[in-house]
């Protein structure tokens, strides 16, 4: 989409409501990202928590072998795994 023919940013109220909006939409219909600059956050911290996940012996193994031949740790593939596997929940809510 062209420049000329940009969307309309609606106001959002909450922050809710943004992100139901743009898991929705093409953010290239409303920004003309040909504009946009990069920045650099240096102070900004991840937000993450350290928790505790008392797994069997059995699934730990197959998950080092798995994220040995990816090539990565064990522990982002279980993220990785957590994050598709919710991801894949609210899609199926959502079309409940």
């Amino acid at each position: 989409m062209n420049k000329k023919n940009l969307k309309t940013l609606p106001t959002f109220r909450s922050e809710e409501e943004e992100r139901n909006f743009w898991a929705r939409r093409d953010s290239a219909d409303y920004i003309d990202w040909t504009k946009a600059k990069r920045v650099v956050f240096p102070n900004l911290t991840p937000s993450v928590r350290t928790i505790s996940l008392r797994l069997p012996v059995t699934i730990i193994a197959r998950l080092k072998q798995l994220a040995n031949k990816r090539d990565m740790p064990y522990q982002s593939l279980l993220k990785m795994f957590l994050a598709e596997r919710l991801d894949e929940e609210v899609a199926e809510q959502g079309r409940r």
